[in-house]
């Protein structure tokens, strides 16, 4: 279900790997997501569940029939599982009926989005769920080890670490526009950062606001993304609603910086676009971010400190920012391509298969 139209993370990457499975041979992959009603075009199949009030295009499966007959007629050889919801629960119940393994990929921490919005009282009834979830599939992905060890930590065995990737040819340096201060209407020698995502509570963009307070007029900030907040500092620019990926690649690579303050982030995809870019970044020590923000890509600062996040930016603009960049690019090329991403899928699809007695080459 976190499939929908202005998606970010998880969207990318099932995206990202229709497109290459589809390439090959040796290989069938369908992707099911939630749809008005039920469709199939290239190999995507849009099975009937209701959109959620208010949901920005997302869409809740109610009833475990619809999925369970498209996974009975397509006849897989393997399913990966991206939500823990009721299609979870749909590829289970295939699983008995066609004997063939289940993966889990764990791309949001569920209890923690739980206790964000309802407060702390449902966080053991959630782990519990989740515990019960996860150890049922024949292996779970996660895309971080901070996620992986939450899991471990809940019981959840066979638990390997498989991070995402990043479209290098769509976030290039190559898409830098050298009139975006202009259009921004922004003096040519502003240090400009950017943060690109939703306006959602756990990105904590009050203390991207409050830093940009703390840096003055010779920096400005970029928010681009839906719900972003209307009411900011004279050096901030807002570009509230949802903007197609070249547009947002476009206006990465033309920043200088980016910044982000999430202190609970899986994996924060935008960091690695930002990086293949060609810009650095200054991120906060938590979450996933301890993994991914090294010297190599950009410098990390202590969480809800804007204090401390103004100094960091201070820090990256004494060295060289540009440099920093095109280490940043070499970095994500080297570790983050999508064509290692799928080849490391390939490497856990076929040990299931393998543990299930098939035969090694993967049509799932």
């Amino acid at each position: 279900m976190f499939y929908a139209p202005a998606s970010g993370g998880v969207r990318t990457y099932l995206d990202a790997k229709h497109r290459r499975l589809t390439g090959r041979a040796d290989i069938r992959h369908s992707l099911l997501i939630p749809g008005p009603s039920l469709s199939e075009e290239n190999g995507v199949y849009r099975v009937p569940a209701p959109a959620l009030p208010f949901g920005n295009g997302y869409r809740f499966p109610l009833r475990l029939a619809p999925w369970c007959n498209v996974l009975r007629d397509l006849q897989p050889d393997l399913i990966e599982v991206g939500d823990p919801y009721l299609t979870a629960w749909a590829a289970l119940g295939a699983r008995r009926q066609l004997d063939v393994p289940v993966i889990g990929f764990y791309h949001s921490d569920l209890p923690l989005l739980v206790s964000n919005r309802m407060g702390n009282w449902f966080t053991p009834n959630v782990e519990a769920y989740v515990s019960k979830l996860y150890g049922n599939f024949d292996r779970v992905l996660a895309p971080s080890k901070v996620m992986a060890d939450k899991l471990r930590r809940l019981g959840v065995r066979e638990v390997h670490v498989q991070r995402l990737g990043v479209d290098l040819e769509m976030f290039n340096p190559a898409r830098r526009d050298p009139g975006l201060r202009a259009e921004l209407g922004i003096p040519a020698d502003a240090h400009l950062l950017i943060f690109a995502g939703r306006g959602s509570k756990e990105k904590n963009i009050p203390v991207l606001l409050e830093c940009m307070k703390h840096l003055g007029p010779d920096y400005h900030l970029l928010l681009v993304g839906s719900n972003m907040p209307a009411n900011v500092p004279g050096n901030v620019t807002v570009i509230n609603h949802f903007c197609p990926i070249h547009e947002v690649a476009r206006l990465m690579a033309s920043a200088d910086a980016l910044l982000h303050a999430g202190n609970q982030e899986t994996f924060g995809l935008v960091i690695l676009e930002a990086m293949a870019s060609g810009i650095p970044v200054v991120a906060v020590d938590a979450g996933a971010f301890k993994e991914f923000v090294n010297e190599e890509g950009g410098l990390r600062c202590p969480p809800n400190d804007a204090g401390a996040m103004a100094e960091t930016v201070r820090q990256l603009f004494q060295k060289d920012p540009a440099a920093w960049g095109r280490r940043a690019r070499a970095y994500t090329e080297r570790e983050f391509a999508w064509d290692t991403v799928v080849n490391g899928l390939l490497g856990h699809y076929r040990a299931v298969q393998g543990s299930y007695g098939m035969p090694a080459v993967v049509h799932g």
